[in-house]
């Protein structure tokens, strides 16, 4: 073999063995801190779902419902944390919508008790290509292309800044959930650890680099993370956001 051929065929190897390597997705960073639990979801590879009542009409509640459901269809759950406010009856505090049928409709009153009222409000959704968006509710646009939607309020980070009515070192602490994108397009999903104000909240996800973040819900959070020790499976909530995976 020539030297020419043998260089040659050197630089194919080590031109495929890069590409190989190119090809791999990058690992997810780890991000928890001391006060907040972390995890990033690829919605493009990973089964992200939306779950609110089961195939008889019942509300899941809780995350040990759920789980328990998901076992008889020969499914695990990875990942849950709870999906947006809800009314009494369990059900949504506006819209939601569960494979691409309207559940709920949009909330667009301006005004109202509590945190969901808190202006500007917004939309976490998946569209049926998988893609996630969070947006203010007054830029929301429903398509027939939407697979999941939630909403709820506030919103903590809209296009890279801190939503301005968040106080630095506010005294009102909660246990708190809340949702952003990614600047590589996945989701993170965190709960505080410990009772935590809006501000520093937001400010988690603004320092991950999310361009926009939602709040989830309040005192009544709870995470299965089985992977990171966290198995909340109580509860009584309405939308379930989960991460699941076939249990073979």
């Amino acid at each position: 073999m020539t030297l020419k051929k043998t260089l040659f065929g050197c630089s194919l190897i080590l031109l495929v063995t890069m590409m190989s390597f190119c090809a791999k997705p990058a690992p997810k960073k780890q991000r928890d801190t001391t006060r907040i639990l972390a995890y990033e979801v690829n919605p493009k590879t990973e089964k992200l779902q939306f779950y609110w009542k089961n195939d008889e009409g019942e509300v899941y509640s809780n995350f040990q419902n759920l789980k328990t459901q998901l076992q008889a269809k020969q499914q695990e759950l990875v990942f849950a944390m709870n999906g947006g406010m809800y009314q009494k009856d369990q059900s949504p505090q506006g819209l939601y919508i569960e494979n691409g049928k309207l559940k709920s409709p949009l909330e667009t009153k301006a005004a109202g008790f509590g945190n969901f009222y808190l202006q500007p409000n917004g939309v976490f959704y998946i569209t049926q290509e998988n893609n996630p968006v969070i947006c203010v509710t007054t830029a929301f646009k429903n398509a027939e292309n939407i697979k999941y939607a939630t909403q709820s309020g506030p919103m903590l980070v809209i296009d890279g800044k801190l939503h301005e009515k968040l106080t630095k070192g506010s005294e009102n602490l909660h246990i708190r959930n809340g949702v952003g994108v990614l600047p590589n397009g996945n989701l993170l999903f965190a709960m505080s650890k410990e009772k935590i104000n809006f501000y520093d909240f937001a400010t988690f996800f603004k320092e991950n680099g999310c361009k926009n973040a939602l709040y989830l819900d309040g005192f009544v959070s709870k995470t299965y993370l089985p992977s990171k020790n966290y198995q909340q499976l109580d509860g009584n909530f309405g939308v379930i956001i989960g991460v699941v995976k076939s249990a073979h």
